[in-house]
This record gives C-alpha cells, structure tokens and sequence, in this order.
C-alpha cells in the first residue's frame, strides 16, 4: 500500500528527521519557549510523593534532562529520531524512532514527552508501547500543540496561497483535540488518566521573526500531503501580511494540551464496584429517601 493511501500515515517522518538533524545547530536559539513548555509540563512533578529513578526524555531538545536531574533522578536517558539532536539533549543520549521504541518492557519509571508526540503518525501505537516501557507505577507526561496553535498563521498562509496559485496545500500540522486525549490514554492501558489545557503567551516582532523560530526548533512543515513544489517567492511575505498585529507586535500563541497516566499497579484506587456502598446517600444529606419517580408528599 502506497503511503499517500495509508490513513495512518500523516506525516513523512524521514523529512521530519532530516529537519531535527538540521535544527540541532540552531535549537538554542527557542531554548526559552521549550524550557517554558517543560516547566508547565513539569510541574506536575511536584504534586506527587512518588521519587523516580530511571527517566526516559523523548525529544527534549535540551531543556528536559537538564530539569529532571535537578529534580534529583540520577538516570535520564534522552531519546530523539534525529541522533544529532540526541547528542544534545543532556541525558545519555540515543537516536530512536516513538513508533518503534527500543527498550524492553519496565525499563523506565518516569517518561517525559515535551513538545515531541505530535510528529508521529500512529500515536495509539506510540502510547502503548510508552505504557510498555514503564514499571507498574511508573508516570508518563506529555504535551502537544493542541488545535487552535498557530491558527493566525494557518488562514494567513491558506490565504496567501489561495490568491498566488488558486488552491490550497498543508502548510502547517494538523493538531489534537483536548477531548481525544484522555481516551487515547486509557485506550493504551493507562490508569488515572487526565488530560488538561494550558496556553503559553508568545508575541513576535515580525512575523519573519516567527518563520525563524519554527525553522529553528526544526518545527517546519513534514506532511505527506504537502505541495511537492517550492512555494512561490511571494507566500511568505504575502501571509505575513495578513497576520494580524496588537500593539505592533504579532502574537501567536502555544495552546499547550497535557496528559498525565500512571502504568497501573495494585497500590492504585479503583472505581468502587457497583453496588458495594455501605452508607445511604440521603442518609448522609440528612434527607427522606423516596423511590425513582416517587413525588414528595405522595405515600
């Protein structure tokens, strides 16, 4: 079956690749946003007792590790698809691919995916395999760019195209619902499943300025369906021109969505089994207890 007629084949990922190895020398440059998307990610750390031992940092870039060994976990391995990008990571550092992940079954207690899941074509999958991979009461944190990331860009860009060549072609990743998270969690075998949403500000001085960060950060378009053609000189500049500006900067916000899932293990509560209450609920509300449909005043 040929790609293009493969539904679960979204994203071309060796490009994706190629774009990391070539982001690695300029990554630094959006240290700030990815540290600030970490810190968010991270917090979630500091509500829990529970100390890890054994962390695996999925594409990272470099902000990651650095966090979880200053959170005192003396073992981080950092894994990225591109190995140059690995390189600096700042955990042991290994080039692997999220859909065809490479450690044996409870090898970690702790993983942490910042900013990275949402270049993988079967994330079903990759959740699987990430529960695999935990201890039984291991954590598992990720965040994604949710929908709505970019949208300025998005219409401007279709836009612009529209105008210059009279159709339109992906220009900018297609993005998860806040709603799809929290299933795709238990669907993979996670407990305590949750899913939430934050927005990370940013505001750029132009919107060339913004172009350069995701090219950077190595965040440039990677779909399949893209127009093979070089887009014409006149795309960029044109859509810029069309996003919209406050106070003369251009904002473009980070819709940040999170999920959080435990690999289960017997410590963890359990749903009550349905009929196993020992205490009446109008009893504890301190009121007449009726039958369904009973109306109050009729015996």
């Amino acid at each position: 079956m040929s790609t293009a007629a493969d539904p679960m084949r979204v994203f071309d990922r060796r490009l994706h690749r190629r774009r990391r190895d070539r982001a690695a020398a300029t990554v630094g440059q959006v240290a700030p946003i990815l540290d600030a998307a970490a810190e968010l990610l991270l917090d979630r750390l500091d509500d829990t007792t529970r100390r890890f031992t054994r962390a695996l940092d999925i594409g990272g870039r470099g902000v990651v590790a650095p966090k979880l060994r200053d959170r005192g976990i003396p073992f981080v391995v950092s894994m990225d698809l591109s190995a140059r990008m690995a390189a600096g990571a700042g955990g042991l550092p290994l080039a692997g691919d999220e859909e065809w992940l490479p450690f044996a079954p409870e090898s970690f207690d702790l993983v942490v995916a910042s900013l990275s899941l949402h270049w993988v074509n079967d994330l079903p999958g990759a959740l699987v395999q990430l529960r695999r991979a935990l201890r039984p009461d291991g954590l598992f944190l990720a965040s994604l760019p949710g929908l709505g990331t970019l949208q300025p860009l998005r219409e401007a860009l279709a836009a612009a195209e529209s105008e210059l060549r009279g159709g339109l072609s992906p220009r900018i990743s297609p993005f998860p619902e806040l709603r799809d998270l929290a299933g795709l969690l238990q669907r993979a075998g996670f407990a305590l499943p949750v899913a939430d949403a934050g927005t990370l500000p940013l505001a750029y001085r132009s919107a060339m300025a913004l172009f350069h960060d995701l090219r950077a950060a190595g965040e440039t378009n990677a779909v399949l369906a893209r127009d093979p053609r070089c887009p014409p000189r006149a795309l960029l500049p044109l859509a810029a021109s069309r996003l919209p500006e406050r106070d003369g900067v251009i904002p473009a916000e980070l819709r940040l969505l999170a999920m959080t899932g435990w690999a289960p293990h017997e410590s963890q509560s359990r749903p009550a089994r349905p009929g196993s209450a020992n205490a009446r609920l109008a009893e504890a509300l301190g009121v007449e207890e009726r039958s369904a449909g009973e109306k109050p005043g009729l015996h």
